[in-house]
């Protein structure tokens, strides 16, 4: 994969780069997420700059969370989802969130070759997340990340995590639609999944429903629409749905795309829409200033020093939790 586009050290002409975004320029747009993943604090300050001037010209696509276990096909789903809605007219930016970026320093999302069919695609663009930082980091990135691909012209943005533990929670409250993909199993695979999930589902696809697979898939989704209805739908105007399809066999790709189309009505009719744009606005706000918060104990090498110690007392039980964490609320404030 090739590497992010630099940044020059010379100063940056925001307008410029926001004119060639907006024109199309796929050059452009990757240019401006690097900006976005910058930490140097210039770079940051360009791509406020950057994204306030772009806002009037986002909001517009439909934005969709992907979640599912590894093994479920989520690459293949996205691929072949992906290429049906480029048939479409659609304009396609591919996001991934992956939690594992910062224990790892890398991203087991960022292989393309898993997207063969949309990585040679004009009317597609796919990204991987940072390949560093806290996940509440790596999700605002992406946020930032979503509204640059938006203002590009792309109409359908599909978020992609490897769903792990909050990844799938920080995914949900960036998105319109919410969709779990599951693997055909038995009552004992059912029990497995966590009830948090299922509570986040705008809706739970069971994928490789083909051959040997067909009778099980459907099982599997009638097990799961017993679970769902005991369970408390985050809105009241829309009941979740379990649908199967096959991302290999290219068998009910159009009907899942159909259900989001449905559910994005429904919202709208509703108002809940709307609501629930608002609230991720918020939400981002608040995860923005954390993160500026905790940028500013990184970089600060007088705090970095005055926070080891405190952490050294934590670990040696000189003091509580509780009183190191307003000692160093205390550091901010100075």
């Amino acid at each position: 994969m090739p590497r992010p586009t630099a940044i020059p050290r010379s100063t940056l002409d925001i307008p410029t780069l926001a004119a060639s975004l907006r024109a199309g320029s796929r050059a452009a747009l990757a240019r401006a997420i690097t900006l976005v993943e910058s930490r140097r604090a210039d770079h940051q300050a360009a791509a406020r700059e950057l994204v306030q001037m772009l806002l009037p010209h986002t909001g517009r696509a439909i934005r969709v969370g992907i979640t599912g276990s590894p093994g479920v096909g989520k690459s293949t789903t996205i691929d072949v989802l992906g290429m049906d809605l480029i048939k479409q007219g659609h304009k396609v930016a591919v996001l991934a969130v992956d939690p594992s970026s910062a224990r790892t320093g890398g991203s087991i999302l960022g292989d393309k070759t898993r997207m063969a069919l949309l990585s040679a695609e004009d009317n597609a663009f796919i990204r991987p997340s940072p390949s560093s930082g806290t996940l509440g980091g790596v999700a605002a990135k992406t946020r930032e990340a979503m509204l640059l691909c938006e203002a590009a012209g792309f109409d359908v943005v599909l978020v992609e995590t490897v769903g792990i533990g909050q990844s799938e929670t920080a995914v949900c409250d960036m998105t319109d639609f919410f969709l779990a993909l599951m693997l055909p199993g038995g009552g004992d695979e059912l029990q497995g999944i966590k009830k948090g999930l299922i509570e986040l589902a705008d809706m739970i696809a069971i994928n490789k429903a083909d051959g040997d697979n067909l009778t099980r898939a459907n099982i599997t989704a009638g097990d799961y629409r017993g679970a769902l209805h005991i369970l408390t739908p985050r809105s009241e105007h829309w009941h979740p749905p379990v649908v199967t399809y096959s991302a290999l066999a290219h068998t009910g790709i159009k009907e899942l795309w159909q259900k989001i189309l449905d559910h994005r009505t429904a919202m709208n009719a509703s108002g809940d829409f709307s609501g629930r744009r608002r609230e991720q606005q918020v939400k981002w706000m608040w995860t923005m200033l954390e993160q500026r918060l905790m940028s500013k104990l990184r970089a600060d090498p007088a705090l970095r020093s005055k926070v080891r110690l405190i952490e050294k007392d934590v670990a040696d039980a000189s003091i509580t939790p509780a009183v190191a964490a307003e000692q160093i609320a205390a550091l901010l404030k100075e």
